[in-house]
């Protein structure tokens, strides 16, 4: 598609925003990351995006500069601050705050905003984030620099195509004009047979991302045999459970396997481990390969990951990412704005 907007991927991680920006039009003249490993696998899927390191080192100044890029030149800033110090796992369901530096890396992303006055500003999170006190202010700040039309909503990426269950919190907010919400999806929603029914075995496969998953001992391979397919969870274990499990009353989808016909839970930076969650395959006795999280994350088939990171490197950045179907959604929304009033 031919590019016609710019935009800037703050917390740009391994590019599944970039991935859907690009989709609609964006040309991404700048990302912004400090974890290596994402940097590495971001530049090796988007050449050419002139990437920062460390988001509180970034000089607003010397980066328009370098940049060739004037004060309301931006067509969007976009970003997706570290979420771990806001999710509901991390404050015990939101009873209690966990002080997390990463906190605050949001007024980062607004310092910038303030600074650079991009046309339109695009904010990911997890959706504990929209009732937090730092969002709170950073929406202050930002209608303190201009931005008059803000609004926050919590969507599921289900809803617009993604293969998953993945509940997300998005500020948008303009200095250009009024916002409307965007309208929740009423595409059918894609289940797991169809991304990963048709893929060959992984050991029967030449795709190097599909060889990787997880081996177990043989006494949890034994219980995992048990586990009824499509949808089965251990509860069929009965007593036959590992101690852990038997003392535990929540995280009841521990071993359990996905459903072919619906779409997969969140795919997380664990989402290879079956204790982790309900990462089993729906009919294989094994958890689900890193190309399948990839690709249950909405990657395209093709996108590429160093081949000298970790089968737990890739996992983490793939379940760390935003779901590249529902940020091209996202930027869709914003596209349309931006031809409203540009």
């Amino acid at each position: 598609m031919r590019e016609i907007y710019s935009a800037i991927d703050c917390f740009s991680g391994c590019g599944g925003l970039s991935q859907g920006l690009r989709k609609v039009g964006f040309r991404i003249i700048a990302g912004v990351e400090i974890n290596p490993n994402a940097r590495n696998t971001h530049e090796l899927n988007h050449p050419g995006t002139k990437l920062y390191s460390d988001i509180r080192q970034v000089d607003p100044a010397k980066l328009m500069g370098e940049l060739k890029l004037e004060k309301g030149q931006l067509d969007l800033l976009a970003g997706c601050p570290p979420c771990q110090g806001f999710s509901t796992m991390r404050t015990l369901n939101g009873s209690e705050r966990v002080k997390d530096p990463r906190n605050k890396l949001i007024f980062d992303l607004v310092r910038l905003a303030v600074a650079l006055k991009p046309k339109m500003i695009l904010i990911e999170n997890v959706p504990a984030l929209i009732k937090d006190r730092r969002l709170t202010e950073a929406k202050r700040r930002l209608q303190k620099a201009g931005y008059k039309w803000i609004l926050t909503d919590i969507y599921n990426a289900a809803d617009f195509g993604v293969p998953q269950r993945r509940r997300r919190m998005i500020l948008m907010a303009s200095c250009l004009g009024p916002i409307d919400l965007l309208e929740v999806s009423k595409t059918k929603k894609v289940t797991v047979k169809h991304v990963i029914g048709r893929l060959p075995k992984p050991e029967e496969s030449k795709n190097r991302l599909h060889r990787l998953y997880m081996r177990h001992s043989d006494e949890v391979m034994h219980r995992i045999r048990r586990i009824p397919k499509d949808g089965g969870s251990r509860s069929a274990l009965g007593k036959d459970q590992l101690p852990c499990h038997q003392k535990l009353n929540g995280f009841r989808d521990v071993y359990g396997r996905m459903k072919w016909d619906e779409v997969a839970p969140t795919i997380t930076r664990f989402c290879h481990n079956p204790s982790k969650g309900r990462f089993l395959h729906p009919e294989a006795d094994r958890g689900i390969t890193v190309y399948e999280a990839m690709l249950l994350q909405s990657f395209p088939r093709t996108y590429k990951f160093p081949e000298d990171m970790s089968m737990t490197e890739i996992v983490s950045l793939i379940g760390e990412a935003l779901s590249p179907i529902f940020a091209e959604a996202q930027a869709r929304h914003v596209v349309e704005h931006l031809r409203l009033y540009t």
